[in-house]
């Protein structure tokens, strides 16, 4: 970092310790704090900067800065931003990621903090902002553009172009939430107009009313916003005194010097790679020297440029390099050497730096989701071109020469019969075995219609939700099936596979049911470890060898370990340093060993979640930020990468054949993250079909199980969703189906009208809310009459099928009617006729968020009742944080541990967590378990 003078701006000080986002907007050339409640909110004529804060899993935090340039904003207040935003991230410790954001151009990460959509405004500071009070609303017609999070050029009519997609369609309806509870307190009419049909409706004729009448829509004139930027074969310069320099060479790692700033110029995207120890003023003149580059290669001033420091490159900017090799200590250590550095230059200035030092330790995993218990296991070795079952006392024995088939089928908390699909692969399998296991297992999931989670494991990767199936499980020496047999006598070598009456050495480790560890190792001396149990097998004699700094739980289980490999033979324990002559000689006499703990290879790193394409056999993945469920669209094919695994997640849209190319499609992105992101090439991984997502997947989301259970295509689900919402003045739903029975009802009909839409995009009108409800049902009645009453007059052969469906659909929108029919009587309006004659759609609380233990609010039920607590405490319920966290020397008793944070005041709990009860349960588990652990409060 420079010694040069920094000029300390105010209104950045103390930020960045606390994960959240923070805005200011460019006020006379200095920047000013937004307020929360303008997030989202962008005027055209101003320039904005943003501060992404995310803590990771290992407690660190990482940070984004982007500056926001409107259309309309001037030169000067553009420099400012950019000026800005460099002086942000000195304050910062140089270590965040630069983004430079011009309106209509955004980053997919940007455009993630405000997910469902951004709104540009016309006008600005500088013409005279008016305050929200003083706003008032005016008709606005909103163009929604982008799959995911999208970009909103400034009713509620949502009209869908006739080349517009389903998933454009699809966030639409999330943009008409949105709008609904920001302007009109969740209460207002919908409509949904679609280009080119004319039908006689109110909806259609208002809209058109709006725009003077109805005219055909011509092709749209092609403007600056639909000009897309082409990526072009990344080129790198180098900058040296604001001089650029093309290096003509293969694109690798080593390339980038420390002391130096570089170009890759990638055509729709500049990023501009800054070394650890370059000066500031080199960095500004390596910027300056970009802005040039633009101007002189007629770029269009909307190309976007992120800055990168090294060490902490984004997945986009490796993947433009032939490989990537992993460095594990560059990372942290720049880290905090950039914190010291600038924490002692603002202490010179008399500069408050509380939070800018502060430096957090990685903290330990949480225990996982592990599939729920009492099912049945079953496994099966690979024999040949046949697989041999395995007898139950045998289950947890795997040899490292064969291969095996794993199925285990359980009950899900809401009963839902589930299975859990998997292939194991030993380390010295025959790469025969290993084709046959994965054609057989294809074949089991198929037969079984795809409703499994599919996995492949090799052996050391197995993940917990594996081992956690088997009580123990341990891996020998050798093989027993017929193809390793054969090829030990073919290639004359010796047979170690493991025998019960032989001499056997077992090394045990891991502390839990989803993390031990038991493998048969060399029997020789030098195989021992203080920091482990290990078994000694020698024909009938039996020994268990505790370690000095083994743990009581490794203990206990070597104990387990021993009864299970040989039934009720007698075991004597055998401490270190306590041997005799007879355990020695059993492992060929007394050597050195290690005392030390072996570490492991455990990478701490936040999950991602892609999308790919396919470019001449080259896959090329696209990071959807910030995701959420609603991201998991079911035309898609998605890759959920958490570092320990790796998911292939399929939509029902998805065709079938593509189905089946899940695991190419897998180890091909397994191939790529090895080599730019430093994954294992035997990570542990899955094939997950919409609707039969596991614990082990959910968790990674704020799940709502209802949602899984929708049919139709992207924009039927969010419709869906949309209507399936309780009327205004209606009470809410009482648990006996509600929103999701009207949701499963608007799908049956839906389906029964359009029994070929599945998977494609619907020409079909959906109905409006904006008729009043019951104008609204008995259109869908009619709709479903007049289908009935024209099928009956067609041919005769799928009868049967259309029938069926058609009856379901009128079942569950009889059963709709008639449950909205039983709650009238309680509606709340003044005017019972004013209400039948116009109901309006108003949203019900957010869906609560349905974790694996199908509660909601991600909340476990608590194991300790409140009036339990409130007897043993007083009557008192609610505590102070200095007597609920774990070190309390005033500790609660009646509580339950926990889930301690429930019984925080909502005033403290917002001091300790930065956010109310209601935000943090609608985080994913992972994330509440590690903020917890944080608190002390785990």
């Amino acid at each position: 970092m420079s010694n040069a003078k920094v000029v300390l701006e105010p209104a950045f000080q103390g930020v960045g310790h606390k994960p959240g986002t923070e805005i200011w907007r460019i006020e006379d050339f200095k920047p000013v704090p937004l307020p929360k409640s303008d997030y989202g909110k962008f005027y055209c004529g101003d320039s904005y900067i943003v501060l992404q804060t995310t803590c990771n899993k290992g407690g660190a935090y990482l940070l984004d800065i982007h500056f926001w340039i409107g259309k309309d904003s001037s030169q000067d207040e553009a420099g400012t931003a950019a000026i800005k935003t460099i002086e942000l991230d000195t304050m910062l410790g140089g270590r965040a990621v630069q983004h430079r954001e011009p309106q209509g151009y955004e980053s997919d990460k940007f455009l993630s903090y405000f997910k469902p959509c951004i709104i540009p405004m016309e006008g600005g500071f500088a013409s005279g902002f008016k305050k929200p009070e003083e706003e008032k609303f005016e008709t606005r017609l909103y163009i929604c553009k982008g799959k995911r999070a999208i970009r909103v050029k400034e009713k509620i009519y949502q009209f869908n172009g006739a080349n517009s997609n389903i998933q454009e369609r699809a966030k639409a309806l999330e943009v008409i939430q949105h709008l609904k509870e920001k302007y009109h307190d969740g209460v207002c009419n919908v409509a949904i107009v679609d280009d080119g049909k004319l039908q006689a409706e109110s909806d259609s004729g208002e809209f058109w009313v709006l725009f003077g009448g109805f005219a055909p829509i011509g092709k749209k004139a092609t403007s600056d916003d639909d000009v897309v930027l082409e990526t072009t074969a990344p080129k790198l310069y180098s900058i040296n005194n604001g001089q650029l320099k093309l290096e003509d060479i293969v694109l690798t790692k080593s390339i980038l010097e420390n002391n130096k700033c570089f170009l890759l110029d990638c055509g729709a995207e500049l990023f501009v790679w800054v070394g650890r120890v370059t000066q500031v003023e080199d960095r500004k003149t390596a910027s300056a020297a970009v802005e040039k580059f633009i101007i002189k290669e007629n770029r269009p001033k909307t190309t976007r440029i992120t800055q990168v420091i090294q060490g902490y490159e984004n997945h986009t900017f490796k993947s433009k390099f032939e490989s990537w090799p992993v460095s594990n200590t560059a990372g942290n250590a720049s880290t905090e050497e950039g914190r010291i550095k600038v924490t002692a230059l603002l202490k010179q200035k008399g500069v408050d730096v509380k939070g800018i030092s502060k430096s957090s330790a990685p903290v330990n995993d949480e225990v996982p989701p592990l599939l729920d218990g009492g099912g049945k296991p079953e496994v099966w070795c690979i024999n040949g071109s046949a697989k041999t079952a395995l007898p139950k006392e045998e289950l947890g024995k795997f040899y490292s020469g064969d291969c095996y088939i794993v199925l285990y089928t359980y009950h899900s908390g809401d009963k839902k019969e589930e299975f859990y699909l998997t292939y194991w692969i030993g380390k010295h399998s025959l790469q025969e075995d290993q084709e046959m296991v994965f054609q057989m297992t294809n074949t089991l999931w198929n037969s079984m219609k795809g409703r499994p989670v599919l996995g492949r494991i090799y052996q050391g990767k197995e993940p917990p939700q594996f081992v956690a199936l088997f009580q123990p499980m341990v891996i020998l020496k050798g093989g027993i099936s017929s193809g390793y047999k054969k090829f030990v006598e073919e290639k004359g070598l010796k047979d170690e596979t493991y025998c019960a009456d032989g001499i056997a050495l077992i090394r045990v480790s891991g502390t839990s049911v989803h993390n031990n560890k038991t493998l048969q190792v060399d029997a020789v001396s030098m195989s021992l470890s203080s920091t482990d149990c290990f078994i000694l097998q020698s024909k009938n004699a039996m020994f268990i060898w505790i370690g000095n700094s083994s743990s009581y739980e490794q203990q206990q289980w070597a104990g387990k370990v021993a009864e299970f490999l040989k039934p009720g033979v007698a075991v004597k324990h055998c401490k270190e340093g306590t041997e005799n002559s007879t355990f020695w000689s059993a492992i060929g006499g007394k050597q050195n060993y290690t005392s030390k703990n072996v570490s492991t290879d455990v990478g701490i790193r936040e999950p991602h979640l892609y999308t790919f394409s396919l470019r001449n056999g080259k896959l090329e993945v696209t990071e959807v930020f910030n995701f959420s469920q609603d991201d998991l669209l079911t035309e898609d094919t998605m890759i959920l990468d958490t570092h320990s695994e790796v998911f292939v997640w399929m939509g029902q849209g998805v065709e079938t054949k593509e189905k089946q190319k899940a695991f190419e499609i897998g180890e091909k992105y397994v191939e790529h993250a090895v080599a730019f992101e430093g994954i294992s090439p035997d990570v542990p991984l899955y094939k997950v079909i919409e609707g039969n997502e596991p614990c082990f997947f959910r968790t990674y989301f704020s799940w709502d199980s209802t949602r899984s259970v929708i049919h139709g295509n992207s924009f039927e689900k969010k419709l869906s969703v949309l209507f399936g919402m309780r009327s205004e003045g209606g009470p809410k739903s009482s648990g006996d189906g509600g929103p999701t029975q009207r949701a499963s009802a608007l799908a049956a009909l839906s389906s029964a009208l359009n029994p070929s839409s599945q998977g494609k995009q619907s020409d079909e009108r959906p109905p409006s809310s904006g008729d009043g409800g019951h104008t609204q049902r008995a259109s869908a009645m009619a709709a479903l009459s007049s289908s009935i009453n024209t099928s009956s007059k067609s041919q005769t052969q799928s009868h049967s099928g259309q029938g069926s469906q058609r009856a379901a659909a009128v079942a569950a929108l009889s059963n709709v009617l008639t449950a909205e029919g039983s709650h009238s009587p309680h509606h709340s309006r003044a005017s019972p006729t004013a209400d039948a004659a116009k109901t309006e759609l108003a949203p019900a609380s957010p869906p609560s968020e349905i974790e694996p233990d199908g509660t909601e609010d991600g909340r476990t039920e608590p194991d300790v009742s409140q009036e339990q607590t409130a007897n043993e405490n007083g009557g008192q319920t609610i505590f102070s944080y200095e007597r609920l966290i774990s070190k309390s020397t005033d500790p609660v008793s009646g509580i339950d541990y926990k889930r301690r944070e429930t019984y925080l005041a909502d005033s403290e709990f917002q001091t300790v967590f930065g956010m109310t009860k209601e935000e943090f349960y609608e985080q994913p588990r992972w994330k509440q378990e590690l903020q917890k652990k944080k608190a002390d409060l785990f």
